[in-house]
């Protein structure tokens, strides 16, 4: 890996735990603006991303309004069919691995997200209201509309009121759900990944330091395998629970 790369991740790490630049202005909330929560849920082999539907701004994300009975919207991003597929195979999983086109899977609910989540891993994050706007803003992004104002809905969600919609980026194994829910927590100035240490030995990058969960670790991983030339990485986070 050459100084410039190393660099990149470095400054890309530094993002992420808001030390620098414009991210100092949307995280932490300030004592006089509301702070907005956003959940981040954990299925296992996929991530997905809970918000509250009434704090969606008005000019963004009009898909939000297919579900007006929601208290919450989960939404999600992966593979076209692998994400689809009631039981997916594994020549579905090396075709998403190779690359290939996304979806977006949106859930609406009623109630806390802890109860129709049971036996998920959720971690609670607490947004600035413009950091959660412009969470709001990525997410709004991440839609496929195909020059209309709005997508279409590509087929029924895996559970529950919930959709799939076509989405932008392709599905690869360096860019996975993980890579995606990392960017948007960067985009919203979040700071999950403040106590990680980033050091180079050799051609392999290393991270070491705690975190607070597993899924951070993944999520730790997915952002340093999101900065151009990074082949190798030992993932040495120490997960502890507090």
């Amino acid at each position: 890996m050459t100084t410039r790369q190393t660099g990149t991740l470095l400054l890309l790490m530094a993002a992420c735990y808001a030390c620098a630049g414009p991210m100092t202005v949307l995280y932490p909330p300030r004592a006089h603006e509301p702070a907005r929560l956003v959940y981040l849920v954990s299925h296992g082999w996929h991530t997905g991303m809970v918000v509250k539907r009434q704090d969606i701004p008005l000019d963004v994300w009009p898909e939000s309004r297919d579900f007006p009975d929601a208290d919450y919207l989960e939404v999600g991003w992966g593979e076209w069919d692998y994400y689809q597929a009631r039981e997916p195979s594994v020549g579905l999983a090396l075709k998403a691995a190779c690359g290939s086109t996304s979806v977006l899977h949106v859930v609406g609910f009623r109630g806390p997200v802890t109860a129709y989540f049971p036996q998920s891993d959720i971690i609670a994050l607490e947004l600035s209201q413009r950091g959660f706007e412009r969470l709001c803003g990525y997410i709004h992004n991440s839609y496929d509309r195909a020059g209309m104002s709005k997508a279409l809905p590509v087929g029924p969600g895996l559970y529950g009121n919930r959709r799939f919609y076509p989405a932008q980026g392709q599905f690869h194994l360096l860019n996975t759900c993980n890579v995606w829910t990392a960017q948007a927590l960067r985009a919203a100035g979040y700071p999950p990944l403040r106590a990680v240490k980033v050091s180079v030995c050799g051609q392999v990058i290393v991270l070491q330091g705690p975190v607070p969960s597993y899924y951070m670790k993944q999520l730790a991983q997915a952002t340093a395998l999101d900065v151009a030339g990074v082949r190798e990485l030992r993932n040495d986070l120490e997960v502890v629970r507090s």
